[in-house]
């Protein structure tokens, strides 16, 4: 699956991330910040039928964030944290209230209009004070290395089945090829191209499972010119060619349902 710029808190169970050979498990006492769109691996590692699994994804507007961040009453880190583009912070009281409120607008419709973006507003201006917030505040700061590489994840990804030139890319990010490779690897764990391959196999994945589409055709696409190469990089991320995975996901059969290859 692939995760847009977002903070997730899981009120109930556990869920256990991957990317790149990590692994981020968060549960009722952390919540999870990907501040970039990542394709990961996700899997809930603790639930039951008596306690599902509960969580709440909330998408991040970058123009809100930057205009908190524009206000000179807002504190940040100013070096953005190394690594991926993804973290694991801690679940205050006050964060976690927040989160609250805004699930409890669910039972004041005539409110949300209203209420939801101040306390939206509340939960980045929560997130932007502790300690991930540098890693928030170097995605969104116009210029900013990190910024110009997430330029380039979110070209690749609004635009994945058509070809990539890595030169054309580090034009659009501003930066010279090698220091895109660079960048684009620290934030994401893998290269654009690698990156490019995630994307297209997790949406033409859903595109069988979701909308019935046949594995010749979903590969056309997501931008597959050969269905061997299709067939081949699909095995080797899913474990099964792209009928018989799609015949998995339609059976409901869980427990074959993981990808195998290290993202």
């Amino acid at each position: 699956m692939t995760y847009e710029p977002s903070l997730i808190v899981t009120a109930q169970g556990r869920k256990r991330v991957e990317l790149g050979g990590k692994t981020y498990t968060h549960g009722p006492s952390h919540y999870l910040l990907a501040s970039v769109a990542l394709p990961v691996v996700a899997r809930v590692v603790e639930a039951s039928e008596q306690t599902p699994c509960l969580a709440l994804s909330l998408k991040l507007q970058m123009p809100m964030v930057r205009e908190l961040l524009s206000r000179e009453d807002i504190a940040v880190a100013p070096d953005g944290p190394k690594g991926p583009a993804i973290a694991i912070g801690e679940l205050t009281v006050e964060l976690l209230d927040s989160f609250c409120r805004l699930m409890r607008l669910l039972d004041q419709p005539r409110e949300i209009s209203f209420l939801h973006g101040l306390i939206e507003r509340e939960i980045v201006f929560r997130v932007l004070q502790g300690p991930e917030g540098g890693r928030l505040r170097a995605i969104a700061t116009s210029g900013d290395q990190s910024q110009r590489t997430a330029r380039a994840i979110a070209w690749i990804k609004d635009n994945f089945a058509k070809p990539l030139r890595v030169e054309e890319l580090a034009e659009l990010a501003g930066m010279g090829v090698s220091t895109l490779h660079h960048h684009f690897r620290a934030l994401t764990a893998m290269s654009p191209l690698q990156y490019q391959k995630q994307i297209r196999l997790q949406e033409a994945r859903a595109r069988m499972s979701i909308h019935g589409l046949d594995a010749g055709s979903a590969a056309v696409e997501v931008g597959y010119e050969s269905a061997s190469q299709f067939t081949r990089e699909y095995k080797r991320l899913f474990g099964q060619t792209p009928m018989r995975d799609s015949r998995t996901l339609r059976s409901g059969d869980r427990a074959q349902l993981e990808p195998v290859a290290a993202r």
